[in-house]
């Protein structure tokens, strides 16, 4: 088998704005509005991201303004308080940023974005420079994928793999908006699992639908 998961280079945007860790706060949300994105990596040096900043980060500046920070019952609240006196992006950013590699597979990089909670990540090199940032919606991008490509990939690599047809008569691959199916007869249904798991691994694939049965034999004449 041939088969190579996509990663991130293939869906990230690398074209990406972001602001040094002296950006005062209006123009952290000027920048914001004008690129219409929800968040910004925090860079120092040459490029290297050290943060980053996002709207949650600016919210508390108008969650508190009518608020005593001083008052007991909001200690709980203690990072948004800091943040609502925050002036700069190094003083309002989350820090370390997380941060994933170009190489990373995107079922990694949507269970990074899955455990932290985050809609978006700085793509960065060994040394920690931005490369470009993934969202969510980039991941998703994989399930645009053709039905035609999907077929021929299962086809070829998960089909000709388990189910060879000198094994019997051949299994029948059809896609229809990412759901593929499987018909026919094969002679060892225990391979049927195998089959599910890769087919559900390659990209762009919805779901699977085994419509496989054991081979029929029939007693030739006596």
């Amino acid at each position: 088998m041939h088969r190579t998961s996509h990663i991130v280079s293939d869906v990230m945007t690398h074209t990406v704005v972001a602001v040094g860790r002296e950006a005062p706060f209006k123009e952290i949300v000027k920048t914001l509005q004008q690129w219409k994105v929800s968040a910004l990596p925090v860079l120092e040096g040459e490029g290297r991201v050290i943060g980053v900043v996002s709207e949650a980060d600016l919210l508390p500046k108008e969650e508190f303004r009518d608020s005593d920070p001083t008052r007991l019952g909001q200690l709980g609240d203690l990072p948004d308080i800091v943040k609502a006196g925050a002036v700069t992006a190094e003083e309002l950013m989350t820090s370390p940023a997380i941060t994933v590699h170009a190489n990373a597979t995107l079922a990694e990089t949507a269970r990074i974005m899955t455990h932290k909670h985050v809609k978006r990540l700085p793509v960065v090199d060994d040394e920690g420079r931005l490369e470009g940032l993934v969202s969510r919606a980039d991941l998703l991008k994989v399930f645009l994928r053709p039905d035609q490509d999907i077929e021929e990939e299962v086809r070829r690599d998960v089909v000709s793999y388990l189910f060879p047809s000198s094994a019997g008569q051949p299994v029948h691959v059809t896609v229809r908006e990412g759901v593929v199916t499987l018909t026919g007869e094969v002679r060892d249904t225990a391979l049927i699992p195998a089959a599910a798991r890769l087919i559900r691994s390659v990209e762009g694939v919805v779901d699977f639908d085994n419509r496989l049965t054991a081979v029929h034999h029939v007693p030739g004449p006596s």
